[in-house]
Formats: C-alpha cells, sequence, structure tokens
C-alpha cells in the first residue's frame, strides 16, 4: 500500500484511501469542483478533484476510495490533484489501514495513565478518579482510543490518551518544581480536562460532531458528567467539588477560547499552560510532516499566526 506518508511532490499516486470528508464548491469562475480530505492510518492529503468527468463516479464521505493522480505544491503543503476515482470495491481495502494511530502502545498508555490515577492521594478525588478510568469499563476502552480533535491536535486513535498523558507528564513535573502546587487537584484536573471528548466526538474512522457536542460541547458535558459521579461518594466535601469543576470549566484559559470561566486558582493555570503547550506542540510536528520535506519553512499557519520554521541548519 502507498501510505500518504510515503507520498512527495511530483509523485502519481494509484491507491484506495478512505474520503475523510466531501466538498462541493465553486471557482471565481463559477466552475464547481470537489474539495477533499483523504486519509489512512500514516495521515490525511488534501485532494482537489477540478474536473467533475465521467472518470469520477458517484461517491461521498466515509466511502473508500480508488484514485488515480498526481502530486503537486500547493501554498507549502502538498495536495493530491485527481483525474479518476471510483469507489472501491468489497475486499480491496483493508479498514485498519485507514484509522490514524498513536505510535505509542495504547494499553501500555493506559497503565501509564492508571499509575497517575493511583499517585492521587486525598481519599475523595482518588475515589472520583476511579470511577471513571478503573470501574467504568465502557468509559476506559472509549477514553483509550479515541481521539482528542477533529482536526487540530491528537486527531488519531488514541489522541486523547496520548494528549492526556503528555499533560500529566508535565503537571507532574510542575508538582515537584513548585511545592505549593496541590498535585492531587492538578493532576484529577489534567486526567477529567477533556474526557468530554468521548462524547462530543464520534468514532473512528469518520471524525463528525455529535448533536450533544454541537449543542452542548465538551467542556459543560465533562462538568455534568464530574458532578453525577461525585453525587455517587458520600461525604464528597462541597467546596472540593467546586475546585474540581473548575479546573474543567477554565482549562482553554480565556474566554473566547471556549472557557466558561478563566483560572482562578495556580492549579487552574499551570492546568491551561500544560494544555496549551501539548496542544501547540503536537500541532506544530504535523503541520511540518504535511509540508514539503525539501523545504524549511511552512505556508503561514492561523494557529501560530506566522509561518513556521524546521529547526535545520
Amino acid at each position: 500500500m502507498r501510505y500518504i506518508k510515503d507520498i512527495k511532490e511530483g509523485d502519481n499516486v494509484s491507491e484506495h484511501y478512505l474520503c475523510a470528508s466531501k466538498q462541493i464548491l465553486k471557482t471565481r469562475v463559477g466552475k464547481t469542483y470537489y474539495s477533499l480530505l483523504l486519509q489512512d492510518k500514516t495521515g490525511s492529503m488534501d485532494t482537489k478533484i477540478w474536473e467533475l468527468s465521467d472518470g469520477i463516479a458517484n461517491f461521498e464521505a466515509g466511502d473508500y476510495v480508488k484514485v488515480e493522480g498526481s502530486v503537486v505544491s500547493f501554498q507549502g503543503g502538498l495536495q493530491l490533484n485527481v483525474r479518476r476515482l471510483r469507489k472501491s470495491q468489497t475486499g480491496e481495502v483493508d479498514p485498519k489501514e485507514y484509522v490514524p494511530t498513536v505510535e505509542g502502545d495504547m494499553e501500555q498508555m493506559y497503565q501509564e495513565l492508571l499509575g497517575y490515577v493511583d499517585k492521587i492521594g486525598n481519599a475523595h478525588l482518588s475515589q472520583l478518579a476511579k470511577k471513571f478510568f478503573v470501574e467504568d469499563k465502557a468509559f476506559a476502552e472509549r477514553f483509550k482510543t479515541h481521539t482528542a480533535a477533529k482536526t487540530m491536535h491528537h486527531n488519531v486513535m488514541g489522541g486523547l490518551l496520548e494528549h492526556t498523558l503528555g499533560i500529566l507528564r508535565m503537571c507532574e513535573f510542575l508538582a515537584d518544581a513548585y511545592p505549593t502546587v496541590d498535585r492531587d487537584l492538578l493532576f484529577v484536573g489534567a486526567l477529567f480536562h477533556d474526557m468530554g471528548k468521548t462524547r462530543e466526538l464520534s468514532s473512528f474512522p469518520i471524525l463528525e460532531y455529535t448533536d450533544e457536542g454541537q449543542l452542548v460541547g465538551h467542556i459543560v458535558m465533562a462538568v455534568e458528567w464530574i458532578g453525577e459521579k461525585i453525587r455517587e461518594i458520600p461525604g464528597f466535601p462541597a467546596p472540593l467539588a467546586n475546585l474540581v469543576k473548575h479546573m474543567v470549566l477554565a482549562h482553554h484559559g480565556e474566554l473566547e477560547y471556549g472557557s466558561p470561566k478563566k483560572p482562578a486558582v495556580l492549579e487552574a493555570v499551570l492546568l491551561h499552560y500544560a494544555d496549551n503547550i501539548d496542544a501547540k506542540v503536537q500541532t506544530f510536528g504535523r503541520i511540518l510532516s504535511e509540508t514539503d520535506k525539501e523545504s524549511n519553512w511552512s505556508y503561514y499557519q492561523k494557529p501560530f499566526e506566522s509561518s513556521i520554521r524546521r529547526t535545520r541548519y
């Protein structure tokens, strides 16, 4: 199989991919064309069908398709221009080849995450964390394999686990560096901050926002979920419950970035920055992986409000 990660400018491609998205657009002169996102387990590729000829069969997003086309460089990235396309037939594709997945072993990663759960010393917070990550087997399995986002960062199977684990590692470092930090509250905030993504986004192979995700959002869903579990724990202190909820409510840091509250306690500030660092580093790497490997610079990137450069000299 010709994996997307191995494709380079000038290549002619004849391969099966999953059509992750399909848009019907028009050029400035009113000519209709298709803009697609094709994916396999190694990544995704911007794809265009400029000529809607007889060589382009009917298909929709979510279909596996056999494409023939050529790869060009466009605005610092690669673009596949398709000449011919048909739907893949039964037996021509193995679905496991088309789901992008974290490089690490998800079982081992989850065991490392459970190690952080075991480090929580506060009895109420420990019980709360275990209600999700140990006792709720369905939640644990979904969390283990879910994506952390639709497009921006960690948008692969196991991405939510990888992102959460990265934040936990940073939080442990920060708690060691600053002894006044409440380590237990910081760990719980890291564990819970994005767990609503398991309900906000559908599962692979096609990532879409659920109705609940569109109408409520992962932050509010997580806070409601935490409240339900807290009510199952006798004697859980109300002030502590409010702090746990605040960690989730404030982790985006700014109201304009979707946080209902701005961080008001030190642990919430640290969680916000740890979350931002992990997301930015992963996004940076993804952009460079999709940029022409011969080029040091990417095209302008909105998340960074700048072009970005490879650290190469």
